[in-house]
């Protein structure tokens, strides 16, 4: 088996892993890395040979592109206060432990190395986060810090973790001159970010086609990051800030192709690009085994420790900070979401596994240091790096399905309804509004003018059955039975209609462009 094959191999994986976990209950990004690991046991499958400074550009800004669209910054801005307690302060928080606890257990390990270590094992991942958080059914506050706290802490990390290479490879190491580089690194990256927004939103006006709008958010993700990273910025932030850009200003409400051929397409690369990931983090079970080769016992309980750590960290940090943002949340009375209870904690607590980030980071350590020498004990940090990501992934993500059930944490259904009646009430009361300012200006026949306020009412209705009274209810339940009847027969005239068109396509003659243009004109009008 070649790289090719594997890569396909790897492709497939990630799209039977998606049924496979929903029958189980289980992450897909989980049992990615489990069929990593079952690959790299197999004598005939190769070791991964994918340059570590490809490993971050490659696979983080589609990851992060597709997960701020699930998002918004209003949903950021309400949870500022959570988001930065685990994102940056508890980044720093667990980075400082991991060394400390480095320092003394690896014998001959620099400072500067253990610091290094600590960066690149401190971020929980954001693709293992949403996706856990997204089968479980949690309630949306724990997924919305969680989502926060994934798509920031990477950015964190990813800084301190260049400031500590720096200083193991220099032999050197400045605090004021680490704040410069990360104040400098967040300006670069938001000014970058900020830039590719605006014009990928001037951009899209011009392009105006579904197809090269969804094509260009494809390609904006990987420029945002390379120019943010030529310019010594964060490619993450630079990432998130022009998604969140074109989230809240390159959204056309009239648009519907684009939005729905685009939430598509990303959902698509999303689902591929996780299981690669996670597929690849089992695959460097080859490189743990080499490394590892008559040094079981010591590197696995160095791996136990730092596993320990991490995992402690984080408990005795959520607690605190939990209780104190609960306490200035009731003083000062403010929208913003945060854990209610004690099991909500809890969670939180254990859905904080590592991946794809820690992965790339550990992979791309230099191999020497600026006067030629070895990088110092770079196969055991690497070692250990795999040995946190693999026991949080497998450890917590595996066992986290059952814990939230013991739990009973679940997400509050009757609020969630009580938010989709209010949207469906908005969205008729907006109907009407704008069928008055059209009856003001354009005369229209009284049965019309019913007729057109009956649809704007069925509107809401359709969304939200509940709106309706009971006389209502029981008219709209009878023409929604006749408009289902009607749409059956009609998707069964518009099918045979493009079995029709499709077999003209073989026939001798046929111009395959115009027999697509007809079908696409007879998909889209399936869709109304």
């Amino acid at each position: 088996m070649d790289q090719l094959a594997l890569l396909f191999l790897l492709l497939l994986g990630a799209l039977l892993s998606v049924p496979v976990g929903d029958r189980l209950r289980l992450p897909a990004p989980v049992l990615m890395t489990v069929l990593g690991i079952v690959l790299a046991l197999l004598d005939f499958v190769p070791n991964v040979d994918i340059p570590p400074e490809l490993i971050l550009p490659a696979l983080l800004p589609p990851l992060l592109y597709a997960a701020v669209r699930r998002t918004s910054w209003r949903q950021f801005a309400a949870n500022k206060r959570p988001i930065f307690l685990l994102a940056v302060a508890l980044v720093f928080v667990t980075m400082a432990c991991v060394a400390s606890v480095a320092h003394t257990i690896v014998p001959g390990l620099p400072l500067a190395a253990a610091f290094a270590l600590g960066a690149l094992v401190a971020p929980p991942d954001p693709v293992a986060a949403t996706a856990v958080a997204g089968q479980l059914g949690l309630p949306r506050r724990l997924v919305s810090i969680l989502e926060g706290e994934g798509l920031f802490n990477d950015v964190t990390a990813i800084v301190l973790y260049h400031v500590a290479i720096a200083a193991a490879v220099g032999g050197s190491f400045s605090p004021w001159r680490a704040g410069l580089d990360l104040v400098l690194s967040a300006v670069v990256a938001v000014a970058i970010g900020l830039a590719l927004g605006w014009g990928s939103n001037k951009l899209m006006d011009v392009l105006d086609d579904p197809t090269l709008q969804i094509g260009l958010t494809l390609l904006v993700p990987f420029v945002s990051y390379v120019a943010a990273d030529e310019l010594h910025g964060s490619g993450v932030l630079a990432v998130l800030t022009t998604a969140m850009f074109l989230a809240e200003y390159a959204s056309d409400a009239d648009d519907v192709m684009t939005r729905l051929g685009g939430h598509t397409v990303w959902d698509v690369v999303d689902t591929l690009v996780t299981g690669v990931a996670f597929g690849l983090i089992g695959l460097e079970l080859h490189n743990a085994v080499r490394t590892a080769s008559g040094r079981w016992t010591e590197l696995l309980g160095w791996s136990a420790a730092i596993l320990a750590v991490v995992v402690l960290v984080r408990l005795l940090w959520l607690l605190p900070a939990t209780w104190l943002t609960q306490r200035l949340h009731a003083r000062r009375d403010q929208d913003e979401d945060i854990p209610t209870s004690w099991r909500e904690t809890v969670v939180m607590w254990w859905a904080g596994m590592r991946g794809v980030a820690s992965v790339a980071l550990a992979l791309a350590i230099p191999l020497h240091t600026d006067d030629g020498a070895p990088f110092p004990h770079r196969e055991e940090i690497v070692f250990i790096a795999f040995g946190v990501i693999m026991g949080t992934l497998l450890l917590q993500g595996l066992t986290l399905p059952w814990l939230v059930g013991r739990l009973g944490v679940r997400a509050d259904t009757e609020r969630e309804q009580e938010f989709e009646r209010d949207l469906a009430l908005r969205a008729a009361r907006a109907a009407k509004q704008r069928l008055k300012e059209i009856e003001s200006v354009e005369e229209l026949p009284e049965e019309l003018s019913e007729q057109m306020l009956r649809r704007a009412f069925d509107i809401g209705v359709r969304i939200s059955p509940d709106l309706g009274d009971e006389e209502r209810r029981e008219a709209h339940e009878q023409r929604a039975r006749r408009i289902k009847r009607l749409r059956r027969i009609q998707g069964e005239m518009l099918s045979a209609a493009r079995h029709e068109v499709l077999a003209a396509r073989s026939e001798p003659g046929a111009d395959p462009e115009i027999v697509d243009r007809v079908l696409r004109h007879l998909d889209v009008r399936s869709l109304r």
